[in-house]
């Protein structure tokens, strides 16, 4: 039988879930606070008396996306937040999150303890940059892959804003599936990988991703990119009807040459009003 892990991110100084329930979720980001809808808070909240800066208002089936109702105070250009060493811009996008996922926290930490000096890292669908700081940090060249130009331009920023402008981290606006590819033939190899894939997106030069039909294979591609020094791979999936278990032996199939073993389950974030746990997302990482 295998055993499913559920990774906790904890609150800290600059992000907290203060409350959920109702199908929404009640956040901190600095010192602002945003309601988003949350399909998974099926429980009643803490408190019916919900203060915040901005809220998302989801649209009607016909509209889809949805809308910011924001204070006059929340900057549109975004404000600085922190997580230990990185610093970063958040901001409200039109997708409903603030530009980083609080989230994924627990994976930043643990890779940190797994990289150091001159360690090689590869970030795919590396968004603005805080996963690729977050080891950069700690001494690991990293290289940042994301098809978005907006993207890989704020991640910079954020670099900037850390003061790590001058860290050896290759910023690169690629297709991540077809970047990881060419690397295969061109024999590189990397001591940890992480990759956050949509479930649908499109690289620069409109090519679509499809989560479910492109996975295996970049997961090959990435298993190609390890050897028996290698440390972890961290697969990370959002919004999709897909089981921890199934991407979990994915993993485990394309790491079986490598050794190590494969940890899949959860990802939650701990509400501060009554510990409670948030479940955000699934994951798989093969670890060494």
């Amino acid at each position: 039988m295998t055993d499913l892990t559920t990774l906790i991110a904890e609150p800290w100084a600059d992000y907290g879930l203060v409350d959920s329930g109702h199908g929404r979720k009640l956040e901190r980001y600095g010192r602002f606070r945003f309601i988003r809808p949350e399909p998974q808070a099926m429980w009643a909240p803490a408190s019916d008396d919900w203060k915040a800066d901005g809220e998302f208002v989801p649209g009607s089936d016909a509209e889809g996306g949805g809308r910011w109702q924001l204070s006059r105070d929340v900057p549109e250009e975004g404000w600085p937040l922190g997580w230990e060493d990185v610093r970063f811009q958040a901001q409200c996008t039109p997708f409903r999150h603030l530009a980083f996922f609080p989230d994924m926290a627990s994976h930043w930490a643990w890779m940190r303890e797994r990289v150091g000096e001159d360690a090689e890292a590869l970030n795919l669908f590396g968004y603005t940059g805080v996963g690729s700081l977050a080891l950069a940090a700690k001494g690991a060249k990293v290289t940042h892959v994301d098809a978005s130009k907006k993207s890989v331009e704020q991640a910079k920023e954020n670099a900037a804003l850390s003061g790590m402008a001058d860290r050896p981290i290759r910023w690169l606006v690629d297709d991540a599936a077809k970047f990881a590819a060419r690397e295969v033939r061109r024999g590189r190899r990397y001591d940890g990988i992480m990759l956050d894939p949509p479930k649908y997106g499109r690289g620069p030069k409109k090519e679509i991703w499809q989560l479910e039909e492109g996975l295996p294979g970049l997961i090959g591609d990435c298993a190609q990119l390890l050897d028996t020094d290698s440390r972890f791979l961290v697969l990370t999936v959002y919004a999709v009807r897909m089981s921890a278990l199934a991407i979990g032996e994915l993993v485990r199939q394309a790491t079986a040459h490598l050794g190590g073993e494969v940890v899949m389950g959860e990802m939650a974030v701990r509400e501060e009003a009554r510990g409670l746990l948030l479940p955000t997302a699934i994951f798989a990482r093969w670890q060494k």
